[in-house]
């Protein structure tokens, strides 16, 4: 990063902490605006994620150093589900290195669903750790001496990130036991070629425990503004993930994150994000903030419906988009200056 860049971002963190109100105000605003919207449908493929209120909807901001904006349901819980997976993947990252992950698990898009049943016809590895058969392969790749102690670790890896202890709910995680009949075909075509250890039914019951962390809006922007800080919790001050690896994290998720939806997302959008069938949405603005998103609807493609429109409408209002001229392009905080006193 140019010294350019770097005072560019330093500047537009200085104004996010002295608009504090003034983005409240916008952010209630967008709530207001997308609070009626009835489009979508709440995920019931899994029995539990059918139970979700429609109705509830957050919007968060977490900045680099810790500043909190936020509206609505801030502090709904709900389970992460695919939100978990750009994650986990940085935890396999730190244990084998770059490399090797890559040799088990690809990074090009696919268009196909993300739960198809489909691997590299070339490598046979899975197309990237965004898909389910990468973020099984990427389970897989999650050690310890046993099974528990795999999913400690993989709890409090995600404690790190929020902040704060999470837990995984068992309701949950026995529907996605039960119901997780395509996963574990995927898992064993893989176990076919080589692309995951025999201990494959073990790692799928981890891939289920993954997705049924529990966390809410405020820790996703939270978990987004560790990766927008280099990967140290901007609460806690605890790092997270080694900063080697946040910009892997983030380039996945900018061409991966959003299911087959991610190609538009990168030309609309254009700001790292991964979403998750339960309705969240967690995105990275690098070295200025974290925004976290809940609202259960999703569209056809599994992406939360309010969550896109406000999405859609800050990258376009305030230059988010990761190619914008000047990478901000229109400040984001410019549009939050207090009002002035005469």
């Amino acid at each position: 990063m140019s010294k350019a860049d770097s005072s560019d971002l330093d500047a537009l963190v200085n104004k996010m902490k002295s608009a504090a109100s003034p983005l409240r105000t916008v952010l209630r605003e967008l709530y207001d605006k997308y609070l009626p919207l009835r489009d979508g449908k709440v995920a019931d493929y899994i029995p539990e994620l059918a139970k979700a209120d429609p109705g509830s909807f957050g919007i968060t901001v977490v900045t680099k150093d810790g500043q909190v904006f936020s509206a609505g349901d801030v502090k709904q819980q709900f389970t992460i589900q695919s939100i978990s997976k750009p994650f986990v993947f940085g935890l396999a990252l730190e244990m084998h290195g770059r490399d090797y992950v890559l040799s088990k698990v690809g990074v090009e898009p696919t268009g196909e669903a993300f739960n198809a049943i489909v691997l590299d016809e070339t490598s046979n590895r899975p197309f990237n750790p965004m898909v389910n058969s990468g973020a099984v392969a990427t389970a897989d790749l999650i050690e310890g001496k046993d099974f528990p102690e795999r999913v400690s670790r993989l709890i409090a890896m995600f404690s790190r990130y929020c902040g704060r202890p999470v837990y995984v709910d068992n309701t949950v995680f026995m529907s996605e036991r039960a119901t997780g009949h395509r996963n574990r075909a995927i898992g064993h075509l893989m176990l076919n070629f080589g692309m995951v250890r025999d201990r494959i039914e073990e790692s799928l019951e981890l891939y289920f425990q993954q997705c049924s962390m529990m966390v809410n809006c405020h820790d996703l922007a939270v978990m987004g503004a560790t990766l927008a800080n280099g990967g140290v919790n901007p609460v806690t001050g605890e790092r997270a993930l080694e900063q080697q690896y946040v910009k892997y994290l983030l380039s996945i998720m900018l061409s991966c994150g959003m299911y087959d939806y991610a190609g538009e997302w990168a030309y609309r959008v254009g700001i790292p994000s991964k979403s998750g069938v339960a309705g969240g949405i967690v995105a990275v603005v690098p070295g200025v903030a974290g925004i976290g998103i809940y609202s259960p609807p999703l569209d056809a493609k599994g992406n939360s419906v309010r969550g896109i429109k406000v999405f859609e409408e800050l990258s376009e209002r305030f230059g988010l988009h990761a190619f914008e001229t000047g990478f901000t392009g229109p400040s984001f905080l410019d549009q939050f200056k207090p009002a002035r006193t005469s």
